[in-house]
């Protein structure tokens, strides 16, 4: 592409983002979103419904796995929220070269994080299957698991650094090609690795590390090819010191959410370990429910954030305030329909990933508690979204932290002492109220302080 026709197609996206009516471009951004969401989502689901099939300690070692991948997640997120809102505000005030510079930056360090993450995850991985609340039963599926995901580590990362950045740009539909094909392409090889080829749980570790490195180039050559404003080549990484300090104070609260959210897995998964390995079962499946349902809101969240930080950036601060009251309402009549749906239903759910009485019993109750207060999640995580979006990262990074685990901790604590199983089961809704009249004040603050056009 000549520098006419790249000028030409970066005036069309600045009239894109900037002049769409808001509720349109939130959809249109969120459809790719939310369709990557949902199938990344399915894949969880049905990889714990096909491991489920091999025993309730295989089914219990995809929750304990799913912990130690939010720190891989943590990475990605921290390097992809970080250089992506930054990127969004760049773009919105023309100046695409720093935008480059952010990127490869970002891309850069992010593979050199998941480097670092597999290598110390082979030389710790005894260590880590038991901090992560293994059972010497579910140990060892664990370990096969595990190891498969440490091999396929820097590419996750850059996974999900890549996707953000082409999201914070405004062509989540390339995000979304990306992330669909290694989404379909790891459910198709569960079913063949697990159960054509008899490889039992390893099969799912397999296919997962062949899909996200696939998944991996497809979003890498969005950029090689030349589809994206931003470029990420060796050209434009930058080792200035407030650049890299930039990057990683905006991706901080994204770096909060996932470790918190991995920290608040692993003392879940230890905790319920106390009631057996039907528990850890029971509370891993009911938080891939929980997070299927939500992953549509949060979806149309993500499609809301380049339109926040392009239009803040671009001085459309009206625009910013629409945005985020489409993005909210839309998200709250998703969740609410959905949850409505799961209430219906919940046995014939949970059963549907392990057929198991007592992995049903414990399952029941959590499900229903947790829908009941998931309505009340969306205000939370679309102020989030907003005051990362925006550069507010102070007050980004203490909403994170409160939702994703200082709410949380020392309510499984306390409940789940008080109250034994049934706290367990009561700490993730009450984490998401408590979350949510914090967020309300967080919220009208911000409104009353962003500047009128």
């Amino acid at each position: 592409m000549d520098e006419t026709n790249k000028k030409k197609a970066s005036d069309a996206q600045y009239r894109k983002m900037t002049e769409t009516p808001v509720v349109r471009l939130i959809v249109m951004l969120s459809i790719p979103t939310v369709i990557s969401m949902l199938v990344t989502n399915i894949y969880n689901l049905v990889d714990t419904a096909f491991v489920g099939t091999l025993g309730t300690s295989a089914s219990g070692a995809v929750g304990i796995v799913f912990g130690f991948m939010a720190v891989i997640q943590s990475c990605g997120f921290l390097f992809g929220q970080g250089s992506g809102s930054i990127i969004s505000r760049l773009l919105g005030s023309h100046d695409a070269k720093n935008a480059s510079h952010t990127g490869s930056t970002a891309f850069f360090l992010s593979f050199a994080g998941g480097l670092m993450i597999s290598v110390a995850g082979f030389i710790f991985l005894d260590d880590i299957v038991v901090l992560l609340g293994s059972t010497p039963t579910i140990a060892p599926f664990a370990k096969t698991y595990i190891s498969y995901i440490l091999f396929a580590a820097p590419f996750m990362t850059s996974s999900f650094t890549l996707n953000n950045i082409l999201r914070y740009e405004g062509r989540a539909l390339f995000g979304m090609i990306g992330l669909l094909t290694g989404g379909i392409i790891n459910i198709a090889g569960d079913a063949f690795f697990i159960f054509g080829l008899k490889m039992g749980i390893g099969g799912a570790g397999l296919s997962t590390m062949l899909s996200q490195t696939i998944s991996f180039s497809i979003l890498l050559s969005m950029f090689i090819r030349g589809k994206t404003q931003t470029k990420l080549t060796p050209k434009y990484l930058s080792f200035s010191l407030p650049l890299i300090g930039n990057i990683i104070a905006t991706g901080l609260p994204s770096l909060l959410r996932q470790g918190l959210g991995s920290l608040t897995t692993i003392m879940l998964n230890t905790i319920s370990g106390g009631y057996g390995d039907s528990a850890i079962a029971a509370m891993s499946i009911v938080s891939r429910i929980i997070f299927f349902v939500f992953s549509i809101a949060l979806g149309v969240g993500q499609g809301f954030q380049p339109v926040s930080g392009f239009n803040y950036g671009a001085g459309k601060y009206k625009r910013v305030r629409q945005g985020f009251m489409a993005a909210l309402l839309i998200g709250e009549v998703f969740i609410i329909c959905a949850c409505i749906g799961v209430c219906l239903c919940p046995d014939r759910i949970i059963s549907l990933f392990r057929d198991d009485p007592d992995v049903i019993a414990v399952g029941h109750r959590a499900l229903i508690l947790q829908c009941m207060a998931l309505p009340t999640l969306p205000l939370s995580m679309m102020t989030e979204m907003l005051l990362q979006s925006t550069g507010q990262r102070a007050g980004a990074a203490i909403l994170s932290s409160l939702r994703s685990g200082v709410f949380f901790i020392p309510t499984l604590l306390l409940l789940s002492h008080y109250r034994g199983l049934a706290g367990i089961q009561e700490t993730q809704g009450t984490a998401f109220i408590l979350s949510f009249f914090v967020s309300l004040l967080f919220v009208i603050s911000y409104m009353k302080k962003l500047p009128k056009e």
